[in-house]
């Protein structure tokens, strides 16, 4: 669908972990809006990307910091903060089955990745008293799911924190940060999460998949969310229609959460 306005033009925004599933489906919503938009990602994808493209490991601090340079260097300012990147590795099974090693890994990817580029880049947003940082969450940083994934679910519950107390501190500097808590999305992520999940306890994808969503308590729309509607959300967020909200959590569930909390 052709999107009619071009509220982002003349706005840089930088999508991580955009050459994929949510992250790049934010980026083509916001390159739809007129903004420059530039991704990052481990690896430059198999096919030409449709935007700017820094390959970065944001777990690695060289990566950080070169990912920001680059930025500073090649475009001076930064409008927009799309911190995209997670997930996790670690092994289903609650508590017990989770090594140090897992704990770290997610910490990693779920919450100091985006601790480090927000350092890294907000100051040239307070250079220019203006900016918008989302940190994409989970509904897990909300309702836990112990058995599938224990500590994916606790780090994004501290990004959860970490994203309002930033938002408290940057409002008097002209800078919105929100977070957004997706719930099941259909991703490549999220079907490999679900086989690899499936085989540990001997379902199908399908049957994975609605038993993830029973365990929830269920999702009242019956199914997965498809990437273009978190990106539809996050156009709205970062665009000046919303310039009255920061330091939300705004979820986006498919009504899966029964009461506002």
């Amino acid at each position: 669908m052709e999107i009619a306005t071009k509220e982002l033009t003349g706005k840089v925004a930088l999508v991580t972990g955009g050459t994929k599933g949510i992250g790049k489906a934010i980026a083509d919503e916001l390159k739809g809006l007129g903004a420059t938009v530039i991704i990052s990602a481990r690896r430059r994808p198999d096919a030409n990307p449709e935007h700017a493209f820094i390959a970065a490991d944001l777990t690695k601090p060289e990566d950080n910091k070169q990912l920001a340079e680059k930025i500073i260097k090649e475009y001076g300012a930064l409008d927009i903060l799309i911190n995209n990147v997670g997930g996790t590795s670690a092994p289903a099974g609650g508590f017990s089955v989770l090594s140090d090693q897992d704990w770290e890994n997610d910490l990693q990817l779920n919450l100091l990745a985006a601790v480090k580029l927000d350092r890294a880049l907000v100051p040239l947003m307070i250079e220019r008293n203006t900016g918008v940082v989302i940190h994409i969450s989970s509904l897990n940083g909300k309702l836990p799911l112990y058995a599938s994934n224990f500590s994916y679910g606790v780090t994004k519950a501290a990004l959860n924190n970490y994203s309002k107390a930033l938002a408290n501190e940057l409002a008097s500097k002209g800078i919105r940060v929100i977070t957004v808590s997706p719930g099941m999305v259909k991703t490549t992520a999220m079907e490999n999460f679900l086989q690899s999940y499936g085989s540990s306890i001997g379902k199908n994808l399908d049957e994975t998949a609605q038993l993830v969503m029973d365990s929830l308590g269920g999702v009242p729309l019956n199914r997965l969310a498809q990437p273009e509607e978190i990106a539809h959300l996050i156009g709205f967020l970062v665009s000046p229609k919303a310039s009255y909200i920061t330091g939300s959590n705004v979820v986006i569930d498919g009504g899966t959460i029964p009461t506002v909390y």
